[in-house]
């Protein structure tokens, strides 16, 4: 399943689609079948445009972000926090024994801000290598260079070093969470990323509260025309398109509670 995935984004992502397409109207124009190459040859050129130069992307993500509100509060206590990985360069830190983050560092922030308003808490980091080579450290792995940094001792850490998917996110948590007693903590990932990742919680039977965070979007995205940021506007639209990808093969695989949770 975690191959098949990989394999399915690699060619089911606009820009790819539309290279595709590309490729296939010149092949259709080789074989003189016209009609098809204008079809493809046009195909490619809508994803384009709609990928590079419209909200679409942005107004899926804010349509995501906004399943599930962060509470205007922190908490009054706080036992647990689980942080799903995603917030660092992995392959950088493999090579260079760093600290590099992403565009998801705001996961890995915020624990740190809530963990050292509430020094009780303890931390669960959920994230092994989700590349397919399999040969690179894990946010869990960089976490326990990171926290400490910032007077985070690593025996509030609890590392979960094996999973690759949001999937195996949520099935190895359950268990380090019962084998350390642990129960309601709160769920913190990118805002996007929260529907999808709340629906597998729930499906295993783990009570969480979201929490999320690294939004991308300011929530008053309206249907339109952007010329200005083309590559952010690819980036926003292939995010929330895998994301949706993952919602649905989920909910078909039984491995959500719905569909579109919120």
């Amino acid at each position: 399943m975690f191959v098949i995935s990989k394999l399915v984004w690699i060619f089911a992502q606009p820009l790819s689609l539309a290279f595709f397409l590309v490729f296939l109207a010149l092949l259709a124009g080789l074989l003189r079948w016209r009609i098809l190459s204008i079809l493809a040859a046009a195909g490619s050129a809508l994803i384009l445009f709609v990928t590079l130069y419209t909200t679409a992307g942005n107004l899926l993500m804010q349509g995501l972000e906004q399943r599930f509100a962060k509470p205007p509060a922190d908490p009054d206590n706080l036992q647990c926090m689980i942080v799903l990985g995603g917030g660092f360069e992995n392959e950088v830190n493999t090579a260079r024994h760093g600290i590099e983050f992403n565009a998801g560092a705001d996961r890995f922030v915020e624990a740190l801000r809530l963990a050292q308003k509430f020094p009780q808490s303890r931390i669960l980091v959920s994230g092994g290598d989700g590349s397919l080579s399999g040969i690179y450290e894990g946010d869990a792995a960089a976490s326990a260079r990171f926290f400490p940094l910032f007077g985070v001792g690593r025996d509030r850490l609890i590392e979960e070093r094996q999973s690759r998917t949001t999937f195996e996110n949520a099935v190895n948590t359950k268990e380090f969470l019962a084998s350390q007693g642990l129960s309601n903590c709160l769920l913190i990932t990118s805002g996007f990323h929260m529907p999808r990742s709340v629906g597998i919680f729930r499906k295993l039977g783990i009570d969480i509260v979201p929490w999320p965070t690294d939004y991308r979007t300011d929530g008053q995205v309206r249907l339109g025309f952007d010329f200005t940021q083309p590559n952010l506007n690819a980036q926003n639209l292939a995010t929330a398109i895998r994301e949706w990808y993952g919602l649905v093969g989920y909910y078909l695989a039984g491995r959500t509670s719905e569909l579109y949770p919120g």
